[in-house]
């Protein structure tokens, strides 16, 4: 087999185009086992085996800055960077990230797990490797699975035409994101009718014509040749100026009937393509041609791959290809499933809401799927918006809409909600709009990491003047909220957080309403637990080991985080000790929130805030990460114990 020969990207370059092949197919049989066992981003690996194969064997890393976005595309760039070894251990704790680690590998130059920034940091890198700071030759940024329908990505495009930096930008388009890619660029580019969602024969002839010129334009022989008849017109006497402007005038009337995105070159970046991303030897050729020209600025190479190659039940996998995958079996494919828990809790409470109130409305950034509003999209085609991974874009949108009448909710992932920081302050908020945020994977997530924990939003966003937050602590306390919340809106924005996973079952007696709290144990007087959300199940089973001490805890379920319940805090103030618990953040959270609003109580009373640490959480199950932070049943008993001495 090749692939037990190729350690470092320098194996690749001895072997033979045919062997290439043979390679590309072993890489894809051991992604496909690989991902069967541990679960985690199959289809887009799928998809940049040859391209991968194509950077590594064109540019030198870690010389050259081969950077990734978005980073869960890259377990075959870990593959060919010698980390195949440590695949049984993908996304587990203590094991191999399932994006770029600049603590595994030189090869990973940044870590990059949310989409979009990779152009920034290019332009960054290539800034400071023309200062001579940095001993780089090639910076060469990879952007795909819907990465440019993000804002920053277009941002740095400006810059780097306007500046002229030496980057080498790879778009890998998959015409896809999560979901299919929510924009014209890609459409117009592909040569598809969005409406058909397959190509005219138009626009097959004008592919190939735009592979012709592609082929013509990439080659340095022409474009020296174009250097000298520019500047023949230029030094002609009298017409000089207005024969060169007639010569751009050409090409740009060219260019934008055979190559639609020369949207590029408007913007200072010479654009190439498509190219077939997985024809290694086109592939490579295009690369080696960029990686010339790019002598005189900035270059787009767009490149053509397919999510999922390869493996028949990603490829037939209609709405996202295997994008992600739990563990599998890999001779049947995962199964089919759809939301689960609380996603699915808000899938269907959702769609009650909108079915009793027309002006309701669902705005997602990308991720239809993973936020239960396919269902929604079903019912409500004509009410429901799919932005692209454009966070500020859906939170300053959803403003608009309820500035002229309707009730938008915004359902996005917590960790991705702090990039529209600014929106939710300052276009939703300040103006006291009835904007509804539904956030999915709050608190501790998993096996994505660090990046993926949603661990900031309670902290903040109960610092926002006018803000309801509501944590719920099973289904149906969510369909509750989100139910009350489409009143409480007529006030000003909402926020519901829920975490990731199975959520718990519990009987209409057991649901509260509106911004109460919710007593679910009386004790004895000695020690009070504030739980927030997913935290309830938490303090009912750590009041169960206290119970066998010889202490009866009281337990509320504290579900409105902002504004507090003063019935509850002062329940709990005639307690001899208050722990509060939460996943989110200790410092400035919900938790020390509770205790500086306590009415005055006892002179001896005992306070402990509990939540996570202000660190970068590494991957692990949330039962693990739990359990290391003392955050599972026995770690806030003890706690409760520590306090009453």
């Amino acid at each position: 087999m090749h692939l037990e020969r190729v350690t470092r990207p320098e194996d690749l370059r001895g072997l033979t185009e045919a062997e290439l092949d043979e390679l590309a197919a072993e890489i894809r049989d051991f992604v496909v086992d690989a991902v069967s066992g541990t679960g985690g981003h199959l289809g887009s690996n799928l998809g940049v085996v040859e391209l991968s194969i194509a950077l590594h064997r064109v540019f030198e890393s870690p010389r050259d800055a081969i950077l990734w976005d978005t980073g869960h595309q890259a377990y075959i760039h870990k593959i060919l960077t010698g980390r195949i070894d440590r695949f049984s251990e993908l996304r587990q704790t203590g094991g191999l990230s399932g994006y770029p680690s600049r603590e595994e590998s030189e090869h990973d130059v940044i870590e990059n797990s949310h989409a979009s920034t990779v152009l920034s940091y290019a332009y960054g890198l290539a800034a400071a490797r023309d200062a001579g700071t940095a001993d780089r030759r090639h910076v060469v940024a990879v952007i795909g699975d819907g990465a440019m329908t993000g804002g920053l990505a277009f941002e740095a495009l400006n810059n780097l035409g306007h500046s002229r930096r030496r980057v080498i930008i790879v778009l890998n388009d998959n015409g896809r994101s999560y979901a299919p890619t929510v924009s014209n660029l890609w459409a117009n580019a592909q040569g598809v009718d969005e409406r058909e969602n397959h190509p005219s024969f138009a626009n097959r002839v004008v592919e190939s014509l735009s592979h012709a010129l592609t082929d013509i334009r990439l080659n340095p022989v022409y474009v020296r040749r174009q250097r000298r008849l520019e500047r023949f017109l230029q030094q002609l006497p009298g017409v000089g100026p207005q024969a060169e402007k007639a010569l751009e005038a050409l090409k740009a009337g060219v260019r934008e009937f055979l190559q639609p995105p020369a949207f590029f070159e408007a913007l200072g970046v010479r654009y190439v393509g498509p190219v077939d991303g997985h024809d290694i030897a086109a592939t490579e050729e295009a690369l080696r041609n960029a990686e010339e020209l790019s002598a005189e600025g900035p270059i787009v190479v767009h490149v053509l791959t397919q999510k999922g190659r390869g493996y028949g039940p990603a490829e037939h996998d209609d709405e996202k290809h295997l994008h992600d995958a739990p563990t599998f079996d890999r001779n049947s494919g995962p199964p089919k499933v759809g939301p689960s828990g609380y996603t699915q809790a808000f899938a269907e409470s959702v769609l009650k809401v909108a079915e009793n109130d027309s002006r309701v409305v669902a705005i997602t950034a990308a991720m239809p799927g993973p936020t239960g509003l396919i269902p929604f999209q079903e019912r409500f085609p004509d009410r429901f918006f799919d932005v692209g991974i454009a966070e500020q874009h859906a939170v300053t949108a959803a403003a608009g809409m309820a500035m002229s009448g309707l009730r938008p909710v915004v359902a996005i992932y917590s960790t991705f909600l702090s990039r529209a920081w600014d929106q939710v302050v300052y276009d939703v908020a300040l103006h006291r709009l009835p904007v509804i945020f539904c956030l999915d994977r709050a608190g501790v997530t998993g096996p994505d990491g660090a990046s993926h924990h949603g661990m900031y939003d309670l902290a903040m966003l109960t610092k926002v003047p006018g803000m309801r937050v509501l944590a719920p602590s099973s289904a149906q306390e969510l369909q509750q909220m989100l139910s009350d919340a489409s009143q409480l809106v007529d006030d000003g924005p909402v926020v519901i957080r829920y975490p990731r996973g199975e959520a718990r079952q519990m009987t209409e007696s057991e649901v509260g309403c509106g911004l109460s709290a919710r007593r679910v144990v009386e004790g004895d007087g000695s020690v009070c637990v504030l739980a927030v959300g997913r935290m309830l199940e938490t303090a009912e089973s750590a009041a169960a080991i206290l119970s066998d001490r010889g202490h009866r805890a009281t337990v509320w379920d504290v579900r409105s985080c902002s504004v507090l319940d003063e019935a509850m805090l002062a329940d709990a103030a005639r307690h001899r000790a208050v722990v509060t618990i939460e996943d989110g953040i200790a410092d400035g959270g919900v938790g020390a929130a509770m205790i500086r609003d306590l009415p005055d109580g006892a002179p001896g009373r005992r306070a402990a805030v509990l939540g996570l640490p202000t660190a970068f959480i590494p991957q692990g199950s949330p039962s693990e990460i739990h359990h290391r932070l003392g955050l599972d049943a026995e770690g806030l008993a003890e706690s409760c114990l520590d306090l009453l001495g």
